[in-house]
């Protein structure tokens, strides 16, 4: 049971890490998800710049040891994503460069949203019939 539960944890793990990188996008089609994509996006930047190790992680570990296998040490991005995603060697400054990439991704995603809202305000105005 310990064990089907931490794996439960990765992929909850998984898909938030997802929602905070696409999180913006998912917004063009459900405006009201930027209410839970703003304080994902700034926990995942937080959790990059400042070195520090998601508590899922944590959850995941101790629910590993609870089925009597072994924890991992470092992060769950370190563990699941840098083999996948990342070169070999990722430095305190890559994950910057990385928190960087995130912010800037979404950005874009909001700037299209803000973008599209003003044209709508715009295109309503009296002036403009």
């Amino acid at each position: 049971m310990w064990r089907a539960l931490a794996d439960g944890v990765v992929v909850l793990h998984l898909a938030f890490v997802a929602f905070v990188i696409f999180g913006g996008f998912l917004s063009w089609r459900w405006s009201r998800a930027i209410f839970a994509h703003i304080p994902a996006l700034a926990w995942g930047v937080w959790v990059e710049v400042s070195g520090q190790i998601c508590p899922l992680t944590d959850l995941e570990n101790q629910l590993r040891h609870w089925a009597g296998e072994a924890g991992y040490p470092g992060g769950f991005m370190h563990h699941y994503l840098l083999p996948i995603l990342y070169p070999p060697g990722l430095t305190r400054p890559d994950q910057w460069v990385l928190a960087a990439a995130l912010l800037g991704l979404n950005a874009l995603a909001y700037g299209r949203i803000l973008v599209r809202r003003k044209a709508r305000t715009l295109g309503s105005s009296p002036e403009n019939r």
